[in-house]
């Protein structure tokens, strides 16, 4: 069907009229690929990127770094001395516990809403963008 409202806008609006038939001849080829090609703009790992970047107005990066690693937010002093509060490291966290942590309330870290799909795209950037660091960690663990 959207072919022929490609072809009446053609015809109609270009001025093109009748040479619309051996155009329309042409455009059947590409059918296979309009049909079962990817509905996907941006890969996983960009969809993952974008919503660690900026998830609800506030990025993960901001708290956690740039890579998951954690990183201090603030640091203060009280009658303790100097403080730190500091952003959790993430890049260890299996996607169950990424999933709850996003869709529970924190005393500091704001509650997105995000999707388990939404979550589980920021678990698989992470992964991705974090495979060297967790390849050294399994070896760690493996030679303990």
């Amino acid at each position: 069907m959207p072919l022929y409202f490609l072809r009446y806008y053609i015809k109609n609006s270009l001025g093109i009229g009748d040479k619309v038939g051996m155009g329309m001849k042409h455009l059947w080829v590409f059918l296979p690929l309009i049909v079962w090609g990817s509905e996907d703009f941006i890969s996983d790992y960009e969809y993952g990127e974008m919503l660690f970047a900026n998830p609800r107005g506030v990025s993960c990066s901001q708290c956690h770094g740039e890579s998951g690693q954690g990183k201090t937010i603030v640091e203060y002093r009280d009658i303790h001395g100097k403080q730190l509060l500091k952003g959790a490291d993430i890049r260890q966290k299996t996607l169950a516990e990424m999933i709850t942590a996003v869709n529970s309330y924190h005393k500091i870290m704001p509650r997105y809403y995000l999707t388990d799909e939404e979550v589980k795209a920021i678990y698989n950037y992470l992964k991705i963008k974090n495979q060297n660091y967790l390849l050294e960690c399994d070896e760690d663990n493996r030679t303990r």
